[in-house]
């Protein structure tokens, strides 16, 4: 796959590129409904004998127009979003850099600019799709902007139990901790990635080391509390379990909140080491016990829940 960032004014040459069939949006997620969008974009292509094409924006669009806004955490962060598009099968990923001279664009302009002058033949985009100043243009307003220069597919609304299947949903779904109920709207488990760092190593005295995951500030984190995960260390899966908080036992006023996770027949040394930890399961939420020994027998419940969850699973899929 092919990535190419534009940038407002234009800055690549439009015979830079074959005809192309593309799919529109912004993909935080590349939850099931976007991909809905995005394989039409894929099968388009091949019918029409076209190369297929994503068209993202970065940064999220709320932050350049939104009053206060400065920060917005992400389901998938933008090198998450590569990847999975990668996997998916694509062929070209223009990344715009929004901007308020971007945003600014009529309609018609982002049409004849972006769309038309990349030798796109073929658009595809879901039925809420909107561009353009204020997000005049739509689906509706669409043929009129494409001066017949190409043709369009539009993706009706997926739902899943009367709800749309959306990143508006996942995001609250994740702030209720209910990550069990995310490969539904997905098509996969949430992860996140990042890097173990040196923790106070209080874990390996009571017999539960544990890996501390630097936190990336561009992921949504679950809530606190205490979850079954599996964590990808050097291309092979482990299961776990992760506290994320502030560890109340130990520490009466830490301010800085971490993400441990403690890898069941697991005795690697891996500080340094890039790490996916993906979101099965919450178990309880975080507490503080009046001692080690509560603490311990308390941990090993977490550990035995998991793997009760974990073989249950495995024995179903």
């Amino acid at each position: 796959m092919e990535v190419k960032r534009l940038s407002f004014p234009y800055n690549i040459a439009s015979n830079d590129f074959p005809p192309l069939a593309i799919a529109l949006g912004y993909f935080d997620g590349v939850h099931r409904g976007h991909q809905q969008v995005i394989l039409e974009a894929i099968k388009q292509a091949k019918e029409k004998g076209l190369r297929s094409a994503v068209m993202t924006f970065d940064p999220h669009p709320s932050v350049v127009l939104g009053k206060n806004k400065k920060h917005v955490q992400y389901i998938t962060p933008l090198s998450d979003k590569i990847k999975i598009l990668e996997e998916l099968g694509v062929d070209y990923l223009f990344i715009v850099h929004f901007t308020p001279e971007f945003a600014n664009l009529l309609p018609q302009e982002f049409i004849d600019q972006y769309i038309i002058e990349l030798n796109v033949k073929h658009v595809v985009a879901g039925f809420d799709y909107s561009y353009g100043r204020m997000g005049k243009g739509t689906m509706e307003t669409l043929p009129f902007h494409a001066r017949d220069q190409f043709s369009y597919s539009v993706v009706p609304k997926l739902t899943l139990g009367e709800e749309k299947v959306s990143s508006t949903r996942i995001r609250q779904l994740l702030n209720e901790a209910r990550v069990d109920e995310l490969p539904e709207l997905l098509g996969r488990y949430y992860f996140t990635t990042g890097q173990v760092i040196h923790g106070d190593k209080r874990g390996r005295t009571i017999g539960f080391p544990t890996a501390n995951i630097g936190l990336n500030e561009e992921y949504i984190i679950p809530p606190l509390g205490v979850y079954a995960v599996k964590m990808k260390v050097n291309g092979n899966w482990y299961n776990g379990v992760c506290n994320v908080g502030y560890k109340p036992t130990f520490n009466k006023e830490a301010l800085k909140l971490s993400v441990e996770v403690h890898l069941f027949e697991f005795n690697q040394e891996i500080y340094g080491e890039e790490v996916v930890v993906e979101w099965h399961l919450y178990l309880r939420k975080e507490q503080k016990f009046s001692g080690i020994q509560e603490l311990v027998a308390q941990i090993e419940k977490d550990k035995q829940r998991a793997l009760e969850y974990f073989e249950t699973n495995r024995q179903s899929s």
